[in-house]
């Protein structure tokens, strides 16, 4: 189907959405950084990402990694921030002393709670004006992205095994590094 410009609508919308995308990426990251308690280091979407995996409970660093799609250098980094702003907690693995196990810091579980919810309220308040059905389509459009995107080698130049060229990357939804998967969701705005 092609509109009177000779795109297709179905271009026309990928074209609009690529543009949305990183505006909404700026947005959430300015909302989670006005949302960030006060702490002797900047705290950003990686921070809220690992406060996100450590709300379920603690995990090693690698869990936590692996969780993140980042690797052990970067999440080691991100712990050691979170450490001095006060709101995670680091011990060695009772099991295995090699490993270092990260928990959300007794004291300050409330301020987490509420930054948390503080970064996420943009998000929650545009899925509350969606019915269930289209807060479903919408979670499942973004999982089908990511793994569009981060499933398969999907670089610039680079080809599938058919000879067709690759889509490139519309970025990784955060600003962070190639390393960080957006799904793992480094914004610490996506439904889980």
């Amino acid at each position: 189907m092609t509109d009177e410009t000779g795109i297709s609508q179905h271009s026309a919308l990928c074209l609009r959405l690529m543009q949305v995308f990183p505006r909404v990426v700026r947005g959430m990251r300015r909302w989670q950084d006005g949302a960030a308690p006060p702490a002797p280091a900047s705290l950003g979407p990686r921070h809220v990402a690992a406060l996100q995996q450590l709300h379920g409970g603690p995990l090693t660093v690698g869990e936590l990694a692996a969780k993140l799609g980042l690797t052990l250098p970067t999440v080691s980094g991100v712990l050691a921030d979170l450490d001095r702003a006060g709101l995670v907690e680091r011990r060695p693995d009772p099991t295995d002393r090699r490993r270092t196990i990260a928990a959300i810091a007794g004291a300050q579980a409330r301020l987490v709670d509420e930054w948390l919810d503080g970064a996420a309220s943009p998000l929650a308040r545009v899925l509350d004006k969606l019915s269930p059905s289209e807060q479903q389509a919408f979670v499942k459009a973004m999982d089908l992205l990511e793994s569009e995107l981060h499933g398969r080698d999907r670089r610039p130049g680079r080809f599938d095994r058919d000879g067709a060229g690759a889509t490139p990357s519309l970025g990784d939804g955060c600003g962070a590094d190639q390393d960080q998967a957006p799904g793992a969701s480094g914004c610490g705005t996506g439904p889980s």
